[in-house]
């Protein structure tokens, strides 16, 4: 059949796509872009917080108008599917099938009786079928999460946390690069906890060292640490693999003790602090990434301006936030909702406007220095090259490069760049030789 396929929410989700569209590759079935041809369409949903739920239920009806042309089946999967499998089956006729999270490991015996009778490879078995640009490829290490953070329905959606065997990822990351992938990004819900369920101990460092002897990769970086796991031994023995990237996404929440407390995140201010200070002592251009939450229950305008004074002492290069959402079921949603969303706006809007002369003064630094820039793009009228550096992870989670060049080059390519403008969030400059 010709499948369509509607992929939302997290690049762990858009992992969780690949597998299933590698699935029906190898079932026979043709993926098509244009959901008008599909004879079936497949839409893996995000759940997380309320936009995500609201993106997701109006996808589905979008692609439930398809029906009424050559669409057969719409089938819903994902973490909507698995929190809210009853009410949409009920709510929703349209949907054909709901299939949960828990049911992934039958999903190609349900799959095979809602679409033909062709046989397909099962979802744990299947080769993925990378969707991003070909140069970079995301490997997802573990599923679920065993943290608990209040605010967090992650747990109540993918369960706790399971570490993928080492075995089985490098045997995965080899068949990426021999498909030409020079930049793998880990992922997960926490990427520091990789291996402590499976193995007993923390061991991200010994899958960094097993990754870093594949050939083919130029770039490893790494999303989502914990900050209380990023332990002395882990930022030393990523100082002695090059090819790991010395990018630390450390999603911090909140900078309050109080408000850590609350939302069940371990750690201190004053531990975050000094691990900041190890890692700029360790290596000569670390990048240090975060978000946090703004008008989660009980916050005060003390505890978010000892967040603004965090901000202004770290200097994060990268930093996101957004304002709490209550999640049913989850700690934080039985707690006294004092904050308005007035308020929430007003204290986001605040804190991303520092962020953003922060980021100015830090990108400033760049300018006359040569960088590393992984080659993604070239516009149509300028002919400028656009990529992004050692500092910028992809999908337009931070900035680009943006640089003139008097070659051609070909996408996927690795240049140098002398910086000679900044901005908030991009650079300017061009190739040099």
């Amino acid at each position: 059949m010709k499948v369509g396929f509607v992929s939302l929410g997290c690049s762990k989700n858009l992992v969780d796509s690949e597998k299933m569209m590698g699935m029906l590759v190898s079932g026979q079935h043709e993926l098509v872009s244009d959901p008008a041809q599909a004879e079936a369409i497949i839409i893996n949903t995000c759940g997380f917080i309320n936009s995500a739920k609201e993106e997701a239920i109006a996808t589905i009806f979008k692609m439930a108008e398809y029906k009424k042309d050559k669409c057969k089946r719409l089938i819903v999967v994902g973490c909507l599917a698995q929190r809210y499998k009853e009410t949409l089956e009920e709510e929703i006729p349209e949907i054909d099938a709901v299939i949960s999270i828990r049911e992934y490991p039958h999903l190609h015996e349900i799959l095979k009786e809602l679409l033909d009778e062709h046989d397909l490879v099962s979802y744990d078995k299947c080769e993925r079928k990378v969707s991003s640009r070909p140069w970079t490829a995301y490997l997802k290490i573990a599923e679920g999460c065993s943290n608990r953070c209040t605010y967090c329905a992650i747990p109540l959606i993918r369960g706790d946390n399971v570490s993928f065997p080492m075995e089985d990822l490098v045997k995965e990351a080899k068949q990426l690069a021999q498909r030409g992938v020079k930049e793998l990004v880990l992922i997960a819900q926490d990427t520091t906890k990789y291996g402590l369920d499976r193995y007993g101990k923390l061991s991200l460092l010994e899958l960094l060292k097993q990754l870093h002897e594949i050939e083919g990769f130029h770039w490893i970086r790494i999303l989502y640490m914990y900050p209380d796991e990023i332990e002395d031994e882990l930022i030393e023995g990523m100082a002695r693999l090059p090819k790991v990237l010395p990018y630390f996404d450390i999603p911090m929440q909140h900078a309050n003790n109080r408000m850590l407390k609350a939302m069940n995140r371990r750690g201190t201010k004053e531990e975050v602090l000094r691990l900041c200070e190890k890692i700029r002592n360790t290596f000569e251009n670390p990048t240090l990434r975060t978000t946090f939450i703004v008008g989660f229950p009980s916050e005060t305008h003390d505890d978010f301006n000892e967040l603004m004074d965090f901000v202004n002492d770290v200097h994060w290069d990268r930093m996101g936030a957004f304002p709490y959402s209550p999640e049913e079921d989850t700690p934080a949603f039985d707690m006294e909702q004092d904050v308005s969303e007035e308020e929430k706006q007003r204290r986001l809007e605040q804190l991303m406007l520092r962020q953003e002369e922060i980021s100015l003064q830090n990108q400033q630094k760049m300018i006359g220095q040569v960088i590393e820039v992984l080659v993604e793009d070239q516009e149509g009228l300028s002919g400028l090259y656009r990529g992004r550096g050692k500092s910028s992870a992809p999908d337009e989670v931070d900035g680009i490069v943006i640089f003139k060049s008097d070659r051609f080059i070909p996408y996927g390519s690795f240049v140098k760049v002398r910086v000679t403008e900044a901005f908030p969030h991009d650079l300017k400059g061009v190739e040099v030789c």
